[in-house]
């Protein structure tokens, strides 16, 4: 798993450099932007879901 997130980061690092030769953008840095979005989204519907089934369970008395 290591070895290909080690892949994708220096693919995205390339296309990045090359982006900023030729000011466009393109489709790995479209890809990685939209599955770093996709992943903050996840990990804020984590939390939130456990957050609130946590308080669920406060006896207020």
């Amino acid at each position: 798993m290591k070895n290909h997130l080690e892949y994708y980061w220096i693919r995205f690092t390339a296309a990045r450099e090359r982006d900023r030769e030729r000011g466009e953008v393109s489709a790995t840095t479209v890809v990685m932007a939209a599955a770093l979005i996709a992943l903050a989204i996840a990990v804020g519907a984590v939390i939130t879901t456990r957050v609130r089934n946590k308080a669920n369970t406060i006896n207020l008395g």
